[in-house]
């Protein structure tokens, strides 16, 4: 069974009673709820917590990662963020959901800014599937429409994307890069951008099928990295004589 972590810095949830009404259990809970209904092994881990709940063990344990965060990434420490990178490089899957963009793990991951632009104003979004062939937007029909939600912005200062999932149109005009695959090392890496805390954009039934497929896509191949460094000759080397 997939095991998948869901991380969340759990700020907004103590400090918003709007937020705390919409997300009872927290952000966290809410996703951890849908992926168990799902059938995955999913967990949580908050920032207050020990290591912010990604210890060795958990770390080690996780085929799937995802990460929530916006009023505290810079609370958390650089050498979690090692880790979780290493877990990265050596194939465990990241799912970065909307704020996220920001923090230190993403940025670290695509060696970029990570910024856009941004507006609140209860603006409808339509995410647009642009690879409908593509595993994360199976049973997604033409576009997610979300009656509320922020504006994100272009440009999104990210490298290229390997693989373009979504793009949204938002109610003033704007477009945004929604849904990104990466590789890093033998990981797999999915940026989606909605998930305002203030919105109940995870009770949607859309949003929850995007994210359950994206952890299928997301998890594991089952190889070791590559070896790096001095290698030794396959075959045998003829000596060279001077001529």
């Amino acid at each position: 069974m997939v095991k998948v972590t869901v991380w969340n810095e759990n700020r907004h949830e103590k400090k918003n009673p709007l937020v705390g009404e919409i997300y009872p259990v927290g952000i966290h809970g809410a996703i951890a709820g849908f992926l168990k209904e799902a059938g995955f092994d999913a967990g949580t881990a908050t920032l207050d917590e020990p290591e912010h709940g990604l210890t060795d063990d958990v770390l080690n344990k996780t085929d799937v990662l995802i990460w929530w965060g916006h009023l505290a990434h810079g609370e958390v420490t650089d050498e979690v963020v090692q880790k979780v990178q290493q877990r990265v490089l050596d194939g465990m899957g990241l799912i970065v959901l909307h704020s996220g963009h920001f923090s230190k793990i993403f940025k670290a991951l695509m060696g970029t800014s990570c910024d856009l632009k941004w507006r609140e104003a209860d603006e409808k979004e339509r995410l647009w599937v642009v690879a409908p062939s593509h595993p994360i937007a199976e049973g997604i029909g033409e576009f997610i429409e979300l009656e509320k939600e922020e504006m994100y912005g272009e440009h999104f200062d990210i490298p290229a994307p390997d693989e373009l999932i979504f793009t949204s149109w938002f109610e003033g005009g704007e477009v945004f890069r929604s849904g990104c695959t990466f590789t890093r090392g033998n990981g797999k890496v999915f940026y989606f951008r909605p998930g305002h805390e203030t919105y109940p954009t995870y009770h949607n039934k859309a949003i929850q099928r995007v994210i359950t497929n994206a952890v299928k896509w997301a998890q594991p191949v089952e190889r070791k990295r590559p070896v790096y460094g001095n290698a030794q000759p396959l075959e045998k080397i003829k000596e060279k004589t001077n001529a």
